[in-house]
């Protein structure tokens, strides 16, 4: 196992942390921000906060910021930066503790903002609770969803737009395989069902179709040596199967249909689909991720892939659809579960696998076979896109796309807003902040509600 060099990579640059939360009001714009955009936008992503040991520290274990802005009425009325107060946090900024007794694995909350039976909760995986966020992204609770989860949450869940339901596949650590956590609208845990693997693989995502959810078991596994030394524990296993589940949406663990694949890790899901008696699953395949360095979360650089399940052979089709190298995949979340037309990713810099942030957004259109790729240019760094659509009746990429840019020359971040049909030279609307958003992970749109 590779120590990580003396430079920490994810405590220098724009990988490093903010020091300090930030309040800013009535934010300069260049362009012209769409009125029909009134919400917030939510972005959340590792922050680490006091001394980090750099042999030790990783991203993926760091304490979580939620950077937000509000926008209405074709302004940006505020921008603020909040962390996370789960215990650790709260200790080292000498706060008396929002939030109760935990233990390590509920210590974490960086990897994504959802809102779900109007609760807005900054959630991680491997066994962390969920925590509730109030609209200034203050720090509110846990949310152990009326003491139904066996452990924690998941990082990725996936709404049903036509239920309401969501749907999550959690694991933890502290056993093998994981469990299907199915939510109801109204907050309500409806179902936990077993999923049975020998292991303790890393499930960071997941997918829906309207009959079954995606369960991955990959080659990237909990690992007890690691966690003793102190690293991030869960590594790449060589020789280890590679094999995805679909599991009907109330099923038990006995109906899991297991396929195998070639050797590779999914972090995240574009979308999937049923095409008659097939299941049609997109993703951002990696062919290994924390096998050279228990650091390097990206080796090699990963592609956009589909894999063809055939229900009555009970055979799998893999195959390469896309060259450009890229992450993060979104589609319109209307979409989630049927057939997608578009996919918005984010496209990386070349030579540069590591980083968490790209060159640009990415367009994916499957009907015509093209990528279209909104270059930020060589000093700017993007963010996942979000899709916000401009009606709930418009077309599937006719809308806008959200994402946080940093300028390495101002060493500032703008909220860059595209427009999702042309992905046009020119942005909509560039929304100036006044502060560095460090390279994160995962953001959302959350319109005002009624």
């Amino acid at each position: 196992m590779t120590l990580a060099p003396v430079e920490n990579p994810y405590l220098t640059g724009n990988q490093g942390p903010a020091d300090v939360e930030t309040t800013a009001y009535d934010l300069e714009i260049t362009g012209a921000l769409p009125h029909e955009l009134d919400g917030r936008y939510l972005r959340i992503g590792p922050n680490a906060i006091g001394d980090m040991d750099p042999v030790h520290y990783h991203p993926f274990m760091a304490s979580g910021m939620v950077h937000g802005l509000r926008l209405r009425d074709g302004q940006a009325q505020w921008y603020r930066n909040r962390w996370v107060r789960v215990p650790s946090v709260s200790g080292q900024l000498g706060e008396v503790p929002v939030l109760g007794a935990t233990t390590a694995a509920h210590d974490t909350a960086n990897t994504h903002v959802i809102r779900h039976a109007g609760k807005l909760m900054a959630v991680s995986e491997a066994g962390a609770l969920p925590v509730v966020l109030d609209e200034q992204l203050a720090t509110v609770s846990y949310n152990d969803f009326e003491g139904k989860l066996p452990h924690g949450y998941a990082a990725h869940s996936k709404r049903d737009p036509n239920t309401g339901e969501l749907f999550a596949v959690t694991y933890s650590a502290a056993e093998n395989g994981g469990q299907l956590v199915v939510v109801g609208a109204d907050g309500a845990v409806t179902g936990v069902e077993r999923i049975e693997i020998d292991d303790k693989p890393m499930i960071h995502d997941t997918a829906l179709t309207a009959n079954h959810v995606v369960i991955y078991d990959l080659p990237v596994t909990f690992n007890p040596d690691a966690a003793k030394l102190g690293f991030y524990p869960y590594v790449w296993q060589q020789g280890r199967r590679s094999r995805i589940g679909l599991m009907p949406r109330y099923g038990t663990n006995a109906d899991i249909r297991w396929f195998e694949i070639e050797p590779c890790f999914v972090y995240h899901t574009a979308n999937a689909y049923e095409d008659g008696d097939r299941v049609v699953l997109e993703a951002f395949r990696h062919e290994r991720v924390f096998d050279s360095a228990w650091w390097k979360p990206l080796e090699v650089a990963p592609a956009l892939w589909r894999w063809t399940f055939d229900l009555k052979a009970g055979t799998v089709h893999s195959e390469q659809i896309d060259d450009l190298a890229g992450e993060f995949p979104r589609i319109d979340e209307r979409r989630i579960g049927a057939e997608h037309r578009y996919s918005y990713g984010v496209a990386l810099h070349h030579g540069e696998v590591g980083n968490l942030a790209g060159r640009g957004i990415a367009k994916h259109d499957r009907v015509a076979k093209t990528t279209q790729v909104h270059d930020f240019g060589p000093s700017r760094f993007a963010g996942e896109a979000v899709f916000i659509p401009r009606a709930n009746d418009s077309a599937e990429d006719d809308g806008w796309l959200m994402s946080l840019v940093h300028d390495g020359e101002r060493d500032r971040t703008d909220l860059v807003v595209l427009d999702a049909g042309t992905l046009s030279a020119e942005p909509v609307a560039v929304v100036h902040l006044p502060v560095r958003v460090p390279a994160g992970f995962h953001g959302e749109w959350f319109p005002t509600q009624d």
